[in-house]
């Protein structure tokens, strides 16, 4: 298995993936230099050197630990749809997927499916498996992403003259209206999965008439061991409760690194803000840039200043370690475990 796993992270590191997310990044550092053209990079480079180092690290160590937390949810999950796995490898594995979903174009839009295939390739779990595995615990890191927003939407609605701008305004309904149709559609899938069988069906029929590579009655099977996969996670609540609690704890620490970051360059802000503006500024990373680059600094120094309250140059400098203990130190932490994952015999 672990050489089928070096091949799952191998072709990351060939020279045409590499040209394909050197030229993503690129355009994503470039969209990053504008906003700081725009803020005043002058000024924002002062605080930077002025950052307190402690801070920093102590951002960077709550990354760390919301990636192992979420890991300990992603291998209960697993453990219930009955693949056991230890701990010390699938923490490396969840750790490398975490990087290539960093690296690869609209990886943080739809990213289980890759993130799936390496789990199966990592382990003696079956794709089907993986794939609801990796799902199950998407959906139970929802709880806990909606709960915390909803906690900072609250402060939000009592401070009101921090909540009467459009801007906040429009973030608070697409964050309701996330909260309404990710669970409607939830239930519809699993409820009428007969329905989501035939649609995917449907689209892979004209596509098998031309390759062997699938089949209509493959992709039946694949679905139906998808779900039966689920109700055998669906079966084990308690279990489900206890990596939910987990993935309390990794989001509580997904947050922290912006407390972090306002701290190291003394910037003061109302601490519960954060749970609005953490869960609002991740909606950036949607869109088909690594990680979200360049997007995501825009709307959280934009939800800086006008949620915030801050300076334009003390947001820009907060969201730049904000991204460095976050998304940078993930990235470099995922890259070893990747290499490690690719090399592992």
């Amino acid at each position: 298995m672990s050489g089928a796993s070096g091949g799952a992270f191998g072709g990351l590191f060939d020279s045409r993936t590499l040209a394909k997310m050197g030229v993503g990044f690129a355009i994503s550092l470039l969209l990053v230099y504008l906003l700081g053209t725009a803020v005043g990079w002058e000024r924002t480079l002062d605080q930077l050197a002025a950052a307190d180092p402690l801070w920093i690290a102590a951002g960077c160590l709550s990354t760390f630990l919301c990636l192992a937390s979420w890991g300990r949810a992603w291998q209960i999950v697993l453990a219930v749809g009955g693949v056991e796995v230890p701990y010390r490898k699938l923490v490396v594995t969840y750790f490398a997927a975490t990087f290539a979903n960093y690296v690869t174009p609209f990886g943080q839009a739809g990213g289980e499916p890759f993130i799936a295939y390496v789990l199966a390739r990592d382990t003696e779990a079956d794709y089907e498996q993986s794939l609801a595995s990796v799902v199950t615990a998407d959906l139970l890191n929802l709880l806990p992403f909606f709960n915390f927003a909803a906690v900072g939407t609250a402060y939000l609605v009592v401070q009101t003259s921090l909540g009467d701008t459009e801007t906040v305004g429009n973030l608070v309904l697409v964050l309701g209206l996330l909260a309404v149709s990710i669970p409607l559609l939830v239930w519809f899938g699993w409820r009428h999965r007969w329905a989501v069988e035939e649609v995917v069906v449907w689209l892979v029929r004209p596509v098998a008439r031309f390759t062997g590579r699938v089949s209509v009655d493959g992709t039946r099977g694949r679905i139906e061991r998808f779900y039966a996969s689920l109700e055998d996670i669906a079966s084990e609540p308690r279990e489900l409760a206890r990596a939910l609690g987990y993935s309390y704890v990794g989001w509580l620490f997904f947050t922290l690194p912006l407390v972090a970051a306002l701290r190291a360059v003394d910037a003061t802000m109302r601490t519960l803000l954060v749970f609005f503006i953490v869960p609002a500024s991740t909606i950036a990373g949607l869109v088909p840039t690594p990680g979200g680059l360049g997007a995501v600094e825009g709307a959280l120094t934009g939800l800086l200043v006008e949620i915030g309250e801050l300076p334009a140059d003390t947001a820009f400098a907060v969201t730049t370690l904000y991204r460095v203990e976050s998304f940078v130190f993930a990235l470099v932490v995922g890259g070893i475990a990747a290499l490690w994952v690719t090399a592992r015999v």
